[in-house]
């Protein structure tokens, strides 16, 4: 039987909306999941929602509503903010469910006849007030290892150790801030100690997680594997643990559990497998992959797998783990709004925009993603709109316009054939990069065919040509279509919504990887018409971008209460932004020290600059360009070295001094403003024949100035 793939993301707490954290592991997921498919895999991506203990329960008593009612609520809100996120599921179910209570009975069944169960009678914070035993999160107090104060129960957000409630130092109940008192209680242990040489086994299988995982793990062994606390007492929310009286499974036993409920409840509805077993058994032709974050990898790496392979289930092949998302370089927070929910992001923009930021920073491991919201909207303006957007626009309009909408046929050999063909070697590069989940190195490749495209184009000047040979600007064009047509085939499982305006516009089917693996030149049919075509996304615009943060930056804040008298505020007015030169060479200034004062010294009195003709001005040739590629330079922080598309047949190289502002990959496809007619000269060894205006103060405070949807090479007035 050929194998099957069964993906999962982790289970999102069903005590709160989708926030924009959480869209990172769903759209990485989602990515791979579509790609797989793509491929022409047999794969099925399930996801739930984690509904069940404490902090749910009472939560809704707060409300006055049933857990159940709560719950569901956020069931609801959950499978809307991903599906309009574009992730697809095959099922999203709830672990509060008939299928989860059967499984969780069943696989814990299993384990007690293993001999695998502990009744053990532990020492636990009870709160006389709240009349309950505190679990770890409603337990706060100061961490025993490094005194960090306002910590939970079970591990230190400081400096990331695990300990016991009972270990916090001034503990107090996180409900109502009484001291809590300790109580007796009887509990069920998994005997995770008794599975420490499969565990290890497991975790150096190949791919199984990502070795510098692998190696933490190993703290957990060395200090050696703890018993696992499967069960808490009632009041909970949760299902009641089979012989017991008062007892329930905890939420961490039965969640994990709810990956195979949905198989289940799938299995059901479709009728496209008999039962979760099918996927789920020990001896089951599946290759069954987790997607998680960094913070649960000791649930999903440890203690999941050694409660499958004692039920006698399948036990996972990967986990792929991410780092976390940061915000403007912070860490994500409600007061300074950002903590930013999916829903307020799809409100403002569409949702191509942030899957492809994402996929453009993800790699395979597990380091942080930020989202600078600057980095965000001009690396999205750059690639996404400029360079492939446009390459499309630029292309089928032409075609759409003077060329009837008509392609032309193959040629036999010239630069567009070998355009094409170049593209598609590069392939089995993107195919590769995706199936490793290094998914900026695969935007890169896609970047880099746009690019070569969109200079093809510039050089083949079919806009100028069509007058005089309107078959030769026709043939260029065509070809310019088909490397459209495969980026929009690349590109399907990062923005799915862009590929499918581009295919329609093509007036093409879907192109899929499992067809690319035999494409050959042309790859459109150039005897179908196109269809009628538009920009594929509109440039994403500061105000929009800002909009989905509620509460303003804390610069702005600080400025606003600098500015303010009394306790009230004073609109401050912005000082005029003067357009500045930004490559390491000498900028005529525009402001000079007074007499008698050192240049920058504080006090000194800045006199206007001379007078100058408009002879002198109109000397200054300043063109529109685009950047086609960008690297860093090496031994210079503050400097890129960037090639610079101005119509002129052959991109030119200049050296500008933005690297503080912008990464390399930020400024591909950007359109700038470049003065041309500058002396060139070497910086770091490397010829500058040019230079670009950009606005702002300097270092990080600097905007490349932006020309408009013009043709390199314009004349800029």
């Amino acid at each position: 039987m050929a194998e099957r793939i069964l993906v999962t993301s982790a289970l999102p707490y069903a005590n709160g909306a989708i926030h924009l954290g959480h869209v990172v592991e769903y759209v990485q997921t989602d990515i791979y999941v579509r790609f797989l498919r793509s491929c022409g895999q047999d794969v099925v991506y399930f996801c739930a929602d984690d509904t069940h203990g404490t902090p749910i329960e009472i939560n809704a008593a707060k409300q006055g509503i049933p857990p159940e009612q709560f719950v569901a609520r956020f069931h609801d809100e959950h499978q809307r903010d991903l599906r309009d996120f574009d992730v697809r599921f095959n099922y999203f179910h709830s672990t509060n469910s008939p299928e989860n209570r059967q499984y969780a009975e069943l696989i814990y069944g299993r384990l007690k006849d293993a001999g695998d169960i502990d009744r053990r009678d532990i020492e636990q914070a009870y709160c006389e007030k709240d009349k309950r035993f505190l679990p770890d999160r409603f337990i706060r107090g100061t961490c025993p290892n490094c005194k960090s104060p306002e910590q939970y129960g079970d591990a230190c957000e400081k400096c990331g150790k695990t300990y016991n409630p009972t270990d916090l130092i001034d503990a107090r109940c996180a409900l109502c801030g009484t001291p809590p008192v300790r109580r007796n209680s009887v509990h069920l242990f998994f005997k995770l100690s008794r599975h420490a040489d499969f565990l290890q086994e497991v975790l150096k299988r190949p791919g199984f997680i990502h070795p510098g995982l692998a190696t933490q793990l190993q703290g957990f062994f060395e200090k050696g594997l703890a018993d696992w606390d499967i069960s808490r007492d009632g009041p909970y929310f949760g299902f009641a643990i089979p012989g017991e009286t008062d007892k329930f499974f905890y939420v961490w036993l039965d969640a994990p559990i709810g990956y195979i409920a949905t198989t289940e409840k799938w299995a059901k509805e479709s009728g496209l497998a008999k039962d979760a077993l099918e996927y789920w058994d020990k001896g089951a032709p599946t290759r069954i992959v987790h997607f998680i974050g960094k913070d649960i990898v000791y649930f999903h790496a440890l203690f999941w797998p050694a409660v499958l392979q004692v039920a006698g289930f399948h036990v996972p092949n990967e986990i792929k783990v991410h780092g976390h998302l940061t915000v403007n370089g912070e860490k994500m927070s409600k007061s300074r709004g950002t903590m930013v929910p999916a829903r307020d992001y799809l409100e403002q923009l569409d949702p191509s925009y942030l899957r492809y930021f994402y996929a453009a920073n993800l790699g395979a491991g597990v380091e942080d993603l930020d989202l600078n919201l600057k980095d965000f909207r001009l690396r999205v303006n750059g690639e996404l709109v400029n360079n492939v957007g446009n390459l499309a626009n630029r292309a089928l309009s032409m075609l759409a316009g003077p060329l009837e909408k008509k392609l032309a046929p193959g040629r036999a050999e010239g630069a567009g054939r070998t355009l094409v063909e170049q593209a598609l070697a590069r392939v089995p590069e993107v195919r590769e990069a995706f199936d490793k989940l290094e998914y900026r190195a695969a935007i890169k490749i896609i970047t880099d065919i746009a690019s070569t495209a969109n200079a093809f184009l510039q050089t083949a000047a079919p806009w100028a040509l069509v007058k005089k040979d309107a078959e030769a600007a026709r043939a260029d064009l065509s070809d310019a279509a088909d490397v459209a047509y495969l980026l929009g085939a690349l590109l399907a499982p990062v923005t799915p919504r862009v590929s499918e305006r581009l295919f329609a516009q093509l007036n093409a089917p879907p192109l899929t990887f499992q067809a690319l693996a035999t494409a050959k030149y042309p790859l459109l049919d150039r005897s179908r018409p196109l269809g009628t075509p538009e920009p594929l996304l509109p440039r994403l615009e500061e105000d929009r971008v800002n909009a989905i943060l509620k509460t303003p930056p804390e610069s702005v804040v600080a400025e606003s209460a600098a500015a303010g008298s009394g306790g009230k505020s004073k609109k401050t007015e912005k000082k005029p932004v003067e357009a500045k030169t930004t490559e390491a060479q000498p900028a005529v200034p525009t402001t000079q020290a007074s007499p008698g004062a050192g240049a920058g010294t504080a006090g000194a009195e800045p006199v206007p600059a001379a007078d100058i003709e408009y002879a002198d001005f109109a000397k200054v040739v300043l063109k529109a360009g685009r950047i086609v590629a960008a690297e860093k330079v090496k031994g210079a922080d503050k400097l890129l070295k960037l090639e610079v598309d101005l119509g002129e047949g052959s991109p030119r190289t200049i050296v500008s001094g933005i690297a503080e502002a912008y990464t390399a990959e930020a400024v591909a496809g950007r359109r700038v403003v470049v003065v041309a007619n500058l002396k060139p000269r070497k910086l770091k060894g490397i010829e500058s024949r040019g230079m670009l205006l950009t606005a702002g103060a300097g270092g990080k405070d600097l905007s490349l100035l932006d020309p408009g949807d013009v043709a390199p090479g314009s004349d800029v007035k």
